[in-house]
């Protein structure tokens, strides 16, 4: 990892998507499982992915909504992943039974779900659309989850030309990572090269400006 904010890169569906998403500087890539979402994984696309990227040094996400536990157990077994981000009404039960770090989905900044997994390292989405959609809200309400202690992703609408000011929005302390997905896209979900490092430099710059008005 290059800086302190950690870039999830999501709804990779190629293996030319996950080469350039890692070229392009993420630190994290998703790999969706969610059957109904436009960039659903089958399990042989999913290996081929993480074939394509291996020894590099990026996580591997999975992501589920209300799975089952044989579907996730399936998943495990053939995908080399090294996270799993749920998005559905996952209890923390739920996410304490998988052995491997765990990312939760919440709607906005909700301090009474973000009490509810302690454990997890909390995404915070838009407040009614949910995942996926690309939907800008109010990032700022973040500043206090963050205050708090919780690790936060930042989510919803980000992209090249925004998520700097989503970073100032979210008040001094930087978040634990952001996430896009819609906001590198070009058509058809096939995440866009040029969008994708667009997006990181966007935020190693706001880095690099924070940091030197620090040392002022």
């Amino acid at each position: 990892m290059t800086g302190s904010v950690r870039i999830k890169i999501c709804g990779i569906r190629t293996p030319d998507d996950a080469r350039a998403a890692v070229g392009a500087g993420a630190d994290l890539i998703g790999l969706n499982f969610v059957p109904d979402s436009p960039r659903f994984l089958d399990l042989k696309q999913a290996e081929a992915i993480c074939e394509a990227i291996a020894g590099e040094d990026v996580e591997r996400v999975a992501l589920f909504r209300n799975a089952g536990w044989d579907e996730i157990e399936n998943v495990l077994r053939r995908v080399d992943v090294t996270r799993i981000q749920f998005h559905g009404d996952e209890t923390e039960e739920d996410l304490e039974a998988v052995d491997l770090p765990a990312i939760k989905a919440i709607r906005g900044a909700d301090q009474e779900a973000a009490e509810t997994y302690p454990g997890a390292i909390l995404l915070l989405d838009h407040p009614h659309e949910g995942g996926g959609k690309g939907q800008a809200w109010d990032w700022s309400e973040a500043e206090d989850l963050i205050a708090h202690g919780y690790d936060v992703i930042v989510a919803g609408g980000l992209k090249p030309d925004n998520v700097a000011a989503a970073l100032a929005d979210v008040g001094p302390v930087l978040p634990w990572g952001v996430d896009v997905a819609t906001g590198v896209e070009g058509g058809d979900f096939v995440k866009d090269p040029l969008l994708m490092k667009a997006f990181v430099d966007a935020i190693r710059r706001y880095e690099e400006e924070d940091y030197a008005q620090e040392e002022a």
